[in-house]
């Protein structure tokens, strides 16, 4: 294998099959200076990579590392760590593990992954519960959402943490240096939100990280907000919601285009516009959600991922090793360290009573 920088990726994990793992893993071994150490079904992987015809310099970046087992989508993280330990994904994180690569990708089960993740490579010092960060196009730029679904009951340590990880990963993300953390809730007075929010407001209040205070939903896309904090539960509805109302709108408009004529006739003016519309909301282009809080690197990515999402979030992971992102997750922390073990004493303090 050749490349400064080693990424695994679990071939069998996503709806597609290992043929669009390997062509996302092309792209990416194309464009940058890594290599890629593709897991699971040796016989399909070798075929698909034969088939793309590679020049020497591209083939020498990819590696295969057969497995004899695959995590369904809708197995048990917890049996699947325990009864699969050849399967793709657990082999992926068993090798970073030994520092024979620097980052794991994968569009399988994400408990599963999350599992793994934690099994072989641990929990960040001072971090409690690690979480999923995801990126979202807005009027301005890019914001992070963390937790989007691997925490759906929390403390309010734990939403301070997330607010400390994504601040770290939007530093990668944006080049910002002190990104402002926004808190999501019911509005954006102090007092309002359940006792989850109203804590975690004044944790965060007494903090050195750039907080800008509770924040309300529609104001997620605007692009005043770098960072938005909530549990998983809320984040993953967040996110489905988006992506979802984001196929509709570009569908939608499609469908009325086609309707009528002097519609088509400005379509073919403004196609550009369109397609740089379609491409800014597009999840793909976003790569994959990062794992963040573990000791290691890892990015999970859409079952139903294109080659074009796959090769982003090789991408993404590659900028997190690079970027040092669990350095600056530490030297965050380290910072407000006396709050994050105020934290829970904190839960019982009296607050007042909510709006």
């Amino acid at each position: 294998m050749s490349g400064k920088l080693r990424i695994a990726l679990d071939a069998m994990g996503g709806d597609r099959g290992p043929e669009e793992m390997v062509a996302g893993a092309v792209l990416a071994a194309r464009q940058d200076d890594l290599s890629v150490t593709l897991l699971g079904d040796q016989a399909r992987i070798e075929t698909a990579i034969a088939d793309c015809n590679l020049p020497a310099e591209v083939a020498r970046r990819l590696d295969v590392v057969p497995t004899t087992q695959v995590v369904g989508m809708d197995e048990s993280p917890f049996e699947a760590i325990r009864r699969k330990k050849d399967s793709s994904i657990m082999r992926a994180f068993a090798l970073h593990k030994e520092g024979k690569v620097d980052a794991v990708v994968s569009a399988g089960n994400s408990g599963a992954t999350m599992a793994a993740g934690l099994k072989y490579l641990g929990r960040l010092e001072n971090i409690s519960r690690p979480g999923i960060a995801n990126s979202f196009p807005t009027m301005k730029g890019p914001v992070v959402m963390m937790d989007v679904g691997a925490n759906v009951d929390c403390r309010p340590r734990h939403l301070f943490e997330f607010g400390v990880m994504a601040a770290a990963f939007a530093r990668v993300l944006s080049g910002i240096e002190r990104p402002r953390i926004g808190l999501l809730n019911i509005g954006e007075e102090g007092g309002k939100g359940n006792l989850l929010v109203r804590h975690t407001h004044y944790l965060f209040q007494q903090s050195s990280l750039n907080y800008i205070g509770n924040v309300e939903g529609q104001q997620t896309f605007q692009g005043d907000i770098d960072v938005i904090v909530c549990d998983g539960f809320v984040g993953n509805v967040c996110l489905k919601l988006s992506e979802g109302l984001a196929e509709v709108v570009v569908s939608m408009l499609g469908d009325e285009i086609r309707k009528r004529f002097l519609s088509k006739v400005g379509y073919l003016l403004a196609r550009d516009a369109f397609a740089a519309f379609r491409r800014r909301v597009d999840y793909a282009e976003y790569g994959g959600a990062p794992l963040l809080g573990l000791q290691g690197t890892g990015v999970i990515c859409h079952g139903r991922s294109s080659d074009v999402a796959i090769k982003n979030a090789i991408r993404v992971a590659s900028e997190m090793v690079r970027n040092r992102v669990n350095d600056h997750i530490i030297s965050l922390l380290a910072a407000d360290d006396f709050l994050a073990k105020k934290a829970e004493a904190a839960e019982s303090e009296q607050l007042p009573e909510a709006d």
